[in-house]
């Protein structure tokens, strides 16, 4: 009996010494609606700033390819298989950016709210200077969320009409109505050009030291070069800036524009081309185009002198480097060490075209079907992983053949290929996996390649003023395609005739255009998007090519189960259930 009250009375005395843990000390509570800030601690509302950014959707890569004619994976539990073999739901959507985009937005108006109450810094000028920062950058981000909402949720009501999704520009509080109805498209787009507006207003084009006061820009008033560096300064490069404020505006406005989306606003293909044409012309037009772009993810030099934040000449927007080998544990064939997961399909191996430039089914292409992958394209060696091609550190020779006798040939392990191709874009090849010897190198993840901007300008430019149209600007569709393709080198030989056959005939450069970006993309999260603002086929069934004996031959891999009303994505299930303000998109339930 004694022994049992002691056993109570130390149970007692921890549950009481416990009590912290239990229960958190109010004070220790940051009250985010109190609208105060400690004097000289700018860490919290900075805080709230950087939620914003780590919640960009662009952060990772989605391999939203693996659903598109573009891919097929040997993952069984991956998310976009399950999506593409007819499990796609409003309660199972791997695409959804609905509870990511509205938490980031909470974020982003607690400081659009609160940013001009912070002390930032002592000294009151360059304190005024960081509120115009953050302000700009906040408004920059809650519009590129904005856009993947659309992106993802935008669609066609039961009605008819083009609708968004809930604009909110108010910090919701626990008393806030959270029944709101869904914004027209146009609303949506409307928002997204006054915070794009408001961003390019406040924000400096880049983050660059500057050494003359000369150089201050008028908005930022009697400021002095030390003022200026300290808000504006190399320091920063990596943020949001003016000159991703419009390249977002690209971005949106060329799905703005596009088919699946353009009788629901007032966004037309000359401002989609116009928007682009600024970035680019910013940049220096066409013969900006980076020479190194198609490697950009390979170029080891390069990537290696990268400073903190700043970018190469194809990069317009990025995250931070870092130093790993995921992606190639994760892609490389079996034979290497890795887990050859993303398997690209027989359909894109056909969008390349011969090196003349021609496609292959065209008369005098010179496509022989015995040996296909020979005088294509370059970049289909570059992208792609083709039998008898080479990879990794040591460059060997992959044997993707149904009777290659290694385990990289056609389903022979759970980790083969299933299409007879591996994925051999945006992996460094001087990575090695063998346990043995195993390194690391240097990566990064793109939000924004200037290749991207060009391509919105072709499509956008041909939209609207055919191949040779130029709009505001000196160059034309067919001016992008051409340096594009010339940078591929393909249609050196014989003056690209096919480009040249397409810039009298703008449906055939329509075609074209968009081939190219599909390759130029390709893996980068681009399909899946952009065949549903295009509004063309979700369906075509994944092909792959079974080698034996050295004699190919084409066989399907996977069939796609999406329905037409999938052009448009879902509003998440549970929010329909939970708001009846709420409209569905037509066709889910």
């Amino acid at each position: 009996m004694k022994r049992n009250i002691i056993l109570l009375l130390a149970c007692l005395s921890l549950l009481a010494s416990c009590k912290d843990l239990l229960v958190p000390d109010i004070e220790n509570n940051r009250d985010l609606n109190a609208n105060k800030y400690p004097p000289n601690d700018a860490a919290l509302p900075f805080g709230i700033l950087l939620n914003g950014y780590n919640r960009i959707p662009t952060n990772s890569w989605s391999f939203n390819d693996v659903a598109t004619d573009d891919a097929v994976t040997n993952d069984q539990s991956n998310g976009f298989l399950k999506m593409a073999n007819g499990q796609w739901t409003a309660n199972n959507n791997p695409l959804s950016q609905w509870t990511n985009a509205y938490a980031a937005i909470q974020y982003l108006n607690i400081i659009l709210r609160d940013v001009d109450t912070v002390h930032w810094v002592s000294d009151p000028i360059v304190s005024k200077l960081f509120a115009m920062r953050i302000k700009g950058e906040a408004a920059g981000l809650r519009a590129l969320f904005y856009y993947h909402l659309l992106q993802a949720h935008g669609g066609m009501s039961e009605s008819g009409a083009v609708l968004g999704v809930p604009i909110i520009t108010e910090v919701q509080g626990p008393t806030a109505d959270f029944n709101k109805p869904r914004a027209t498209f146009e609303a949506c787009m409307k928002q997204i050009y006054t915070d794009l507006s408001m961003a390019d207003q406040l924000l400096p084009l880049d983050y660059e030291n500057i050494g003359s006061a000369a150089l201050i820009p008028a908005k930022y008033g009697a400021t002095s070069v030390e003022q200026y560096n300290r808000a504006f300064g190399a320091a920063f490069r990596g943020f949001l800036t003016g000159r991703v404020a419009k390249a977002i505006r690209s971005k949106a406005a060329l799905l703005a524009a596009s088919p699946a989306f353009s009788t629901g606003n007032t966004t037309t293909w000359a401002d989609a081309a116009d928007y682009a044409g600024e970035v680019l012309a910013l940049k220096g037009g066409i013969s900006a185009l980076a020479a190194n772009g198609l490697t950009w993810y390979a170029n080891a030099a390069e990537i290696a002198g990268l400073a903190d934040g700043a970018n190469p000449a194809e990069i317009l927007w990025r995250n931070n480097y870092g130093d790993n080998r995921d992606l190639e544990q994760a892609n490389y064939p079996p034979g290497l060490f890795g887990n050859g997961r993303i398997n690209p399909t027989q359909n894109l191996v056909d969008a390349f075209p011969m090196a003349n430039g021609m496609p292959i089914g065209s008369a005098g292409s010179g496509y022989d079907a015995t040996n296909p992958y020979t005088n294509r394209d370059p970049r289909l060696r570059m992208f792609i992983l083709v039998n008898g091609g080479t990879a990794g550190p040591n460059n060997t020779v992959i044997k993707t053949a149904a009777d290659g006798g290694t385990n990289d040939g056609l389903n022979i392990v759970e980790t083969s290929t299933r299409t007879g191709y591996y994925l051999r874009k945006l992996l460094r090849q001087d990575v090695n996996l063998n346990p043995n010897s195993a390194n690391n190198q240097r990566h990064y993840k793109p939000h924004i390649r200037y290749t991207e901007i060009f391509l919105n300008y072709a499509e956008a430019a041909n939209e609207a003023w055919g191949p040779l149209g130029a709009g505001k600007y000196a160059f034309s569709a067919y001016d992008v395609i051409k340096a594009i393709r010339k940078r591929a080198g393909i249609g050196t030989t014989n003056g690209d005739a096919w480009l040249e056959a397409a810039k009298g005939n703008k449906e055939q450069m329509r075609d074209l255009i968009r081939n190219e970006r599909r390759i130029e993309l390709c893996f980068e999260g681009f399909r899946f998007w952009d065949l549903r603002r295009w509004k063309v086929n979700l369906s075509e069934t994944a092909r792959g090519v079974s080698i034996k004996n050295n004699v190919p031959a084409v066989m399907n891999v996977e069939d796609r189960q999406f329905q037409p009303f999938m052009t448009y994505g879902p509003i998440p299930y549970g929010e329909i259930l939970k708001f009846g303000a709420l409209e569905q998109n037509k066709g889910w339930r």
